[in-house]
């Protein structure tokens, strides 16, 4: 079995967007930047692409969270009990409850989800897609997260397709909004 390098990009400039969306909808894994550290994701719909995230991060049944294609598309599947214009776009991982339990059951086994709109231009080009994006930390669960793209294991590297480097990031994850209480993390 033969494996395939990432396509690396340095910056990513409108001429790529096309190429990065039809990625995600060929159900690639991406690492990409967001408002706070590095991202691993996919197309949210696709459980193969799902599992292979797990796989990488050596991740069990634990959530992951989304980033949302649009407030509308949250509107339509979860209870809103925040608003949302206060936290989105920003560093911010609200946790909703899902309209209905089977929702996306292979992303969260729970009755919520994690969702994210991330302040960071590149968010504009997955929400293109119009798909779920999965959001989770680049990093083996229990690890550090990565902030800067030269710290990511060849490891990791060997296993994704698209690698979107932006430099150094702030370094800091999203802050959690559960029942619309702010919980920081480290």
């Amino acid at each position: 079995m033969s494996i395939k390098k990432p396509i690396r990009r340095e910056l990513f400039y409108n001429s790529d967007e096309q190429e990065i969306i039809k990625s995600i909808k060929e159900n690639k894994i991406l690492i990409y930047p967001t408002d706070t550290i590095y991202g691993l994701g996919c197309n949210a719909l696709n459980h193969g692409a799902v599992e292979k995230i797990r796989k990488i991060k050596k991740r069990d049944l634990k959530p992951f969270s989304i980033i949302a294609p649009s407030i509308k598309w949250i509107k339509d599947n979860f209870i809103i009990d925040v608003s949302l214009k206060k936290y989105f776009p920003g560093p911010y991982t609200v946790i909703l409850k899902k309209k209905n339990f089977e929702f996306m059951k292979w992303v969260s086994i729970l009755d919520t989800l994690g969702i994210r709109i991330p302040a960071h231009p590149f968010t504009k080009v997955i929400q293109k897609s119009k798909l779920p994006f999965i959001t989770t930390s680049l990093n083996i669960s229990g690890q550090p997260h990565i902030t800067n793209p030269k710290n990511i294991s060849e490891e990791i590297k060997n296993k994704v397709d698209i690698i979107i480097d932006q430099g150094i990031l702030s370094g800091k994850p999203s802050t959690l909004v559960i029942n619309g209480k702010e919980i920081t993390r480290s």
